[in-house]
């Protein structure tokens, strides 16, 4: 695993194993859908792998500027691996998940499985 140079503090590069991916995570009555930014990550450096407990999102974004390091005055964006896993709360389906890359935002929805679909029931009076 590459370290990544993240950061010049004083006169040191801070370095960094692996990126944090930021996700937001939420459901409908049939799918929970989770939604990452991923800007600047060409769909080739992504691999998503879901089961029917975790879904795991890996990818690298390559920085197509060589520079020295002295040429930096910040250097705050994070260039090369990241990797996510989030622990899905409900059961689902996931060989019918599907995801896409709009706009730099990566969406995968993935439906629930039938028993765990919220039902309403209607109480009878006798």
């Amino acid at each position: 695993m590459a370290k990544n140079e993240v950061q010049l503090q004083g006169d040191e590069w801070l370095e960094e194993e692996e990126g944090q991916l930021a996700i937001d995570a939420y459901q409908d009555e049939d799918s929970i859908f989770i939604k990452a930014p991923i800007a600047g990550v060409h769909i080739d450096d992504l691999e998503i792998a879901i089961t029917d407990e975790i879904v795991s999102i890996k990818g690298t974004r390559k920085n197509d500027t060589e520079l020295a390091r002295e040429n930096y005055f910040v250097q705050e964006c994070y260039w090369g691996s990241f990797m996510r896993s989030y622990i899905l709360p409900v059961s689902v389906d996931a060989g019918k998940a599907e995801a896409r890359l709009r706009d730099g935002i990566l969406t995968i929805t993935i439906p629930k499985q039938e028993k765990t679909k919220t039902r309403v029931l209607k109480v009878q009076a006798d």
